[in-house]
């Protein structure tokens, strides 16, 4: 074993480490080790920053684009509407409707993404008391990862897989090259729970939808729980500061808005200072309204009915809101989130968990799965929506939306497909679709930049040069004939057995593009010293890196433990016997259309 071949060992190491540990993000990770390899010279600078101009990476960012411009467009929404219907009051109809239309959709996009489009649809439909939500995201979730395998398009290690096999001088697969093995999966999973839901499947009541939180939401629509307080002159309130007033902090009130003649100033941030004139809207308990106008001087407002019509025509309401795996508000306050300032949304209340509704949460640091209450405009609500960074539950209101472009996005991303099947490159085709829907205003370019997550790119397009170390090096080889001297002499449905396993235990600890990158290059030298088809072991690495359902390790388990009310044992009953299935399917229908 040379210097190099160690220094790249290191490397692998220090990757699985810094990712199992979680101290630094991903991505930043994934930047630290790119460095490294071009400052340590196992790669030429050219070789390290090679990455951010692959294939692999603008095809993620024209497929970020396209999905944000379907949402955007409206034309997933009028999808769940009609499979809503369809399903009736059927629990196993629509899981079964819902979770092959999301693998489908996966297929094609980012399976978190898909999941985040049906999240909202599902929680409005449990609180109608037909459904328990407990038992349709975890079947959803499953299918959207499964989702992925479908296409060569559906999720990262795939995606990456064609860049890795051209470093390694192979061919690279079409468009719909791994579908077969995908479809036997994905209808695998859909009818494991279809069979044994009532098994596997918690049900419970799940506080932060079916409970406390709904009574809260309906009791706050509720006019007495809104409170119309005027600032005299000579109140002490005027020329204070919100925060310094100490409405939340001394009297548990929410500001919801600050009236001024015709004019509303919705969630004013903590630095806004009060004057006289001003009509105050408060929500809260009536004792603490009246507690806080008479200790600050305030008389009751004028016209009642006529505040509450003028706050209720400037378009504002109240909507649940999640903090999802990938926002980069995870870890941060509401202070430093800034969500007055940035958005003009008023924080009411804080679900985390199984925990009671939080009134006073400003120096709560947030967790993946947190939901809140807020009270704002619904123009600004929905651009919260379009964010990464929330997911919005509550049905917004459609009248300052504008004309959905349902059509035209479609067609984009239908005309994208057809140019990857004509045989253009997938990059080429997809960033190409991306650019139709800026061109035919389906999105602004602005949109287009923010649907970017920038975090996925990065970490993307710095592991694509640890692959080319452990190539360049010989590190790939070496490592290949150490795990070979094990395997040699075994029937080949060991080989693949072992390559399946070790897959799917990286994906479990690391991101599954990382596990991709890490044992395509090994897994190719592996299939050479036996004699197999090198193109199929690596694939079956890509699709095996998405058996991540053991655990709420993967972005979209993540993204709905939270609102489903999930613990980790949920993930292990049902997650361990889907790991086995989708272990036993993979390997055998690899060696049934391979070997």
């Amino acid at each position: 074993m040379t210097w190099e071949i160690g220094l790249v060992f290191f490397f692998l190491a220090a990757t699985a480490v810094l990712f199992s540990m979680e101290r630094l993000r991903v991505d930043v990770v994934a930047i630290l080790i790119m460095l490294g390899l071009a400052w340590t010279r196992l790669v030429t600078p050219a070789e390290a920053f090679s990455g951010l101009s692959s294939n692999a990476v603008v095809a993620v960012i024209g497929v970020m684009i396209m999905t944000f411009g379907l949402d955007r467009a409206g034309a997933m929404k009028s999808l769940t509407r009609l499979l809503t219907r369809t399903a009736g009051t059927s629990e196993s109809k629509l899981m079964a409707l819902v979770s092959s239309t999301v693998a489908a959709l996966s297929a094609f996009m980012q399976n978190v993404g898909a999941a985040a489009l049906f999240l909202p649809i599902l929680a409005r439909m449990s609180k109608s008391g037909r459904f328990s939500l407990s038992r349709l995201l975890m079947p959803m979730g499953f299918a959207a990862i499964l989702g992925g395998t479908l296409s060569m398009v559906g999720s990262g290690p795939l995606i990456i897989l064609n860049d890795l096999l051209k470093q390694n001088g192979l061919e690279k697969f079409g468009l719909f090259a791994v579908t077969p093995v995908g479809l036997v999966l994905t209808a695998a999973g859909i009818g494991y729970f279809l069979a044994f839901r009532r098994a596997v499947l918690p049900e419970r009541e799940c506080p932060d939808r079916t409970g406390a939180q709904q009574k809260l939401i309906e009791s706050w629509q509720l006019p007495q729980t809104v409170h119309y307080c005027s600032i005299p002159a000579g109140s002490r309130l005027a020329g204070l500061t919100r925060e310094d007033s100490g409405l939340g902090t001394a009297y548990a009130l929410n500001l919801l808005a600050i009236l001024e003649g015709r004019s509303v100033l919705h969630a004013p941030w903590r630095y806004s200072r009060f004057a006289a004139g001003q009509t105050l809207v408060l929500l809260g308990r009536r004792e603490d309204a009246d507690q806080f106008a008479r200790e600050s001087g305030l008389v009751p407002a004028g016209d009642r009915k006529q505040l509450q019509e003028l706050l209720s025509t400037s378009g504002s309401g109240f909507a649940e809101v999640i903090i999802p795996s990938r926002s980069r508000h995870v870890g941060r306050t509401l202070r430093e989130m800034a969500m007055r300032k940035n958005f003009s949304v008023e924080p009411i209340a804080l679900v985390s968990g199984d925990r009671e509704p939080r009134q006073d949460f400003s120096d709560r640091a947030f967790k993946a799965g947190d939901t809140f209450i807020v009270f704002g405009p619904w123009e600004n609500i929905r651009a919260m929506d379009d964010r990464r960074d929330f997911v919005v539950l509550t049905s917004v209101e459609d009248a300052a939306q504008g004309t959905p472009r349902p059509l035209k996005a479609l067609l984009c991303f239908a005309g994208a497909i057809a140019l990857v099947l004509a045989g253009l490159s997938l990059s080429l085709a997809l960033f190409s679709g991306a650019l139709a829907m800026v061109l035919l205003r389906v999105i602004s370019i602005d949109d287009a930049y923010r649907a970017v997550d920038w975090r996925t790119v990065f970490l993307l397009a710095g592991l694509i040069p640890l692959g080319i170390a452990m190539d360049k090096t010989g590190a790939a080889a070496y490592l290949a004939g150490q795990l070979m001297q094990v395997l040699h002499g075994h029937h080949p449905l060991f080989l693949l057995a072992a390559v399946a396993v070790l897959s799917t235990a990286f994906s479990l600890f690391m991101s599954n593009v990382a596990a991709a990158v890490l044992l395509v290059p090994l897994v190719i030298n592996m299939a050479k010293m036996a004699s197999l088809d090198p193109r199929m072991l690596a694939l079956l690495v890509a699709v095996c890196a998405s058996n991540s359902f053991l655990l709420p390790t993967h972005q979209v388990n993540a993204l709905l433990m939270g609102p489903g009310g999930y613990r980790n044992s949920d993930y292990l009953r049902a997650g361990g016997i889907m790991t086995a299935l989708f272990l036993v399917l993979a390997v055998g229908t690899f060696y049934w259309l391979y070997l």
